[in-house]
């Protein structure tokens, strides 16, 4: 089985029609995951002024901070467990799976009556959040030809960005609703649901993660029978971390990426995530509609991440606020697009789930500080610009640790 993985590997790959319905699935998968996380980032201070009390909204930063720390902590910890289940019971059914959870809970956050249960369904709507990046990327990668892996691992990630242009056009129309237009916005996060039915009508798993079951399930089968079993198939029944921290390649490999997911991850959450609320300090100020602008901040920054830059006037503020945002996310949420493209390349069938995951999971552990820290920062300092100049620094360390992590792989076939 192996033999002929490699075999296939080897050969030119055509593109087929599951490549593109593992595309279509990993895209809405992440599509909805924007939303889910945007539409926190545009709400939480309109919900907040509802939910905490009148003493605590001088702190409201802070409170605002948590969300997003604990959202990031349930991310992360989702993230790593889908990952390791991906690899063992399939990218498919974890991706289903992980979009259904986030779908739930994110429903259910319409109903928080106090800050704390607000806090708790955050971070369980985290834990689906995390849960879909990780087999969405490995079944695209393991489903797409070289030659064209990489543009289809940038349009998937595009979607994320997509998918908070989604959030941001949606808090438009829904934010004059009234007071409760922030449950609105959860509520119509149920939705991606539905898309469950079509993935499990017409996605299959991908031919490398099956040759890989069956290289591990033929592996413990000897092992069990008492028969003599290679280097290679005594790793193969490890579990799959295990064998990623003892394998010296993988695990010096695994340490670079962690530090340049730092750099990434970091920086946006302790400082693009606060853009919509600069935009509603700025308005506020102005004499503006404070939401609307919340929402056109959202949709200019993310259309900036998508398109590159975005062509309108500029005249007065907030309205260079919104060219400076249209910039912002063409750099800070674009550059995320290194992760579906490189990282499946990096690492083995077997323990790719597990391996991309953790790079793009462990990190958001300490990114959860970030939002809270800045919070902090905003509130003690008296704005968003010093907390932001200090955060912003994060990028700076990741140009210098890029050129060390690992060899150029384009063009060349996914390992077995």
């Amino acid at each position: 089985m192996a033999t002929i993985a490699a075999q296939q590997q080897a050969k030119p790959q055509a593109l087929s029609a599951a490549g593109w319905r593992a595309l279509v699935a990993s895209f809405l998968g992440w599509l909805f995951d924007g939303y889910e996380t945007y539409a926190l980032i545009l709400v939480a201070a309109v919900a907040l002024r509802q939910l905490l009390e009148p003493q605590q909204l001088a702190s409201l930063p802070i409170y605002i901070g948590g969300l997003l720390a604990v959202t990031l902590v349930g991310w992360a910890t989702g993230g790593i467990v889908a990952g390791v289940l991906a690899d063992y019971i399939g990218r498919k059914r974890v991706l289903m799976l992980s979009i259904l959870w986030y779908a739930l809970f994110t429903g259910l956050t319409a109903l928080a009556t106090s800050y704390a249960s607000f806090m708790i369904l955050r971070f369980l709507t985290g834990l689906g959040l995390g849960a879909e990046w990780g087999p969405g990327t490995a079944i695209l990668g393991e489903s797409w030809p070289p030659r064209s892996r990489g543009r289809a691992a940038s349009v998937l990630q595009s979607a994320f960005a997509m998918g908070l242009v989604l959030a941001s056009v949606v808090w438009l129309y829904v934010a004059p609703l009234g007071p409760s237009a922030w449950r609105a916005m959860f509520l119509i996060g149920v939705l991606p649901a539905l898309s469950v039915l079509w993935i499990r009508r017409s996605v299959r798993e991908s031919d490398l993660w099956v040759a890989a079951r069956d290289r591990r399930q033929l592996a413990r089968q000897r092992l069990a029978g008492g028969h003599a079993v290679s280097a290679d198939d005594r790793a193969l029944t490890g579990f799959t971390v295990k064998r990623i921290l003892l394998a010296p390649d993988l695990r010096r490999r695994l340490a670079l990426l962690l530090v340049l997911s730092i750099c990434t991850i970091v920086a946006w959450w302790a400082v693009s995530t606060w853009i919509p609320f600069y935009a509603g300090q700025i308005a506020a100020k102005a004499g503006g509609n404070a939401q609307r602008w919340v929402a056109l901040a959202g949709l200019y920054y993310n259309l900036g991440a998508i398109l590159g830059f975005v062509v309108f006037g500029v005249v007065q503020d907030p309205f260079t606020f919104l060219m400076v945002a249209a910039v912002n996310g063409f750099f800070t949420v674009g550059q995320f697009a290194w992760m579906p493209v490189y990282l499946p390349e990096l690492f083995p069938t077997d323990v790719r789930g597990s391996a991309i995951s953790l790079v793009f999971d462990v990190t958001r552990y300490l990114a959860a500080a970030g939002p809270l820290l800045a919070g902090w920062l905003i509130v003690s300092l008296g704005g968003m610009s010093t907390a932001a100049s200090i955060f912003g620094l994060a990028y700076v360390v990741g140009m210098i640790v890029t050129p060390f992590v690992a060899p150029e792989t384009k063009g060349r076939p996914l390992p077995a």
